[in-house]
């Protein structure tokens, strides 16, 4: 699918929602598309923040999510209105974005520089992580995650927040935020209340054993929506900071 690119490419992100048929989306899981344009692409199935480890909840196939780099919109374009898998993520929702920075590394994304360009504090930012997991620390993982599920997803200052999952050790989080301010205030446990220190407390504990073989979390700001999702289109903070429609899960 090409190589990664790296700091000063024009490349543009884009992350999929759509429901799509079992056989299919169970097909892009297992090999994810090959397309002119197309830098590399993570396919996950649906799964809810928070939801009980026991739950249909927890993978949801039919609907998908795909997370892609291209080399420029142009490609994304052309596959969107070309390619059938394309056609059928045009069904659904996305958002187009450019990259902005990034803390750890997978390998998928190594090439990506740890910052690409400033990003003022008070603007909408759209957060993405991806994990490749130790299978034997996937108990603790539970342990510590859960609960910033919850956090994440009950945030006021989170317009859409939901994961994903693709067996047997890749997850992700997705998370449209109304300023890089109020995500990073999540993140270090500015937040008050009961749950305010959640996501610092398992950043600690991760620093003392990692859940991960690889993780890293990249940021980017939103270029532009399109289509709906659930029922719902613009999540997207307006231009005062109002987060959207909120949606936090891909459940029904």
């Amino acid at each position: 699918m090409g190589e990664t690119t790296t700091a000063g490419s024009m490349s543009i992100f884009s992350f999929h929602l759509a429901h799509l048929p079992r056989l299919t989306a169970a097909a892009i899981l297992l090999r994810p598309p090959k397309v002119q344009g197309l830098v590399h692409c993570e396919v996950f199935a649906g799964m809810e923040l928070g939801a009980p480890i026991v739950s249909a909840r927890r993978m949801q196939l039919k609907r998908t999510a795909v997370f892609a780099e291209w080399e420029d919109e142009q490609s994304l374009i052309a596959f969107l209105a070309e390619n059938p898998l394309g056609r059928k993520l045009e069904k659904g929702w996305h958002v187009r974005m450019r990259f902005l920075r990034r803390w750890g590394a997978v390998s998928e994304f190594s090439g990506l520089p740890e910052s690409a360009e400033p990003a003022n504090p008070h603007e909408p930012v759209v957060a993405v992580t991806l994990a490749r997991l130790r299978l034997p620390e996937l108990p603790r993982f539970i342990h510590w995650g859960r609960p910033v599920e919850s956090q994440i997803r009950d945030h006021p200052e989170a317009a859409l927040a939901l994961a994903g999952i693709r067996l047997p050790r890749t997850v992700s989080t997705f998370s449209i935020w109304t300023s890089t301010r109020a995500m990073t205030g999540m993140v270090s446990g500015r937040d008050g209340g009961k749950t305010g220190r959640r996501h610092a407390r398992a950043m600690a504990e991760r620093e003392r054993r990692d859940f991960h073989h690889e993780f890293t979390t990249l940021r980017f700001r939103p270029l532009s929506e399109h289509g709906s999702w659930e029922g719902r289109s613009r999540y997207m903070p307006s231009a005062n900071g109002t987060a959207g429609p909120r949606n936090s899960s891909p459940a029904d």
